[in-house]
């Protein structure tokens, strides 16, 4: 089972860009989704932006229009293009990847999710 390696997080101010990446390290394989979540203090854990080997992408609506995924197959590597940052985005941003065919309406549900990288922190200032 292959590793999730994050990078990419720091501290950006508002109207701020980042982009985050996710590559597996080790033996790669082939989740049919992946997909970003994230965690603020004193907050249950979110589903923010997921995308399936087909390309087929779900996002929250409060990151909608905002932050793009993507994924390079070939490289089996996640990314989070994260524009307009607002202070409201800080939080810890995990890496998430699954084999499991769920149903498309549920592609941000976190329970699907069956590997999780370590997080990379984002921090957001005004």
């Amino acid at each position: 089972q292959a590793q999730l390696v994050e990078s990419g997080g720091g501290s950006v101010q508002t109207g701020g860009s980042l982009r985050l990446s996710c590559a597996a390290s080790g033996n790669s394989d082939s989740p049919y989704c992946m997909g970003w979540f994230r965690q603020a203090p004193g907050k249950e854990r979110e589903g923010v932006a997921a995308i399936t080997r087909d390309g087929i992408t779900a996002y929250a609506d409060s990151v909608k229009g905002r932050f793009t995924i993507s994924r390079d197959n070939a490289k089996n590597t996640l990314y989070l293009q994260m524009d307009s940052l607002k202070p409201e985005d800080t939080a810890m941003y995990y890496c998430a990847k699954t084999r499991l065919r769920m149903p498309t309406g549920s592609l941000l549900n976190q329970n699907w999710y069956t590997s999780w990288g370590q997080g990379t922190q984002v921090t957001v200032s005004s």
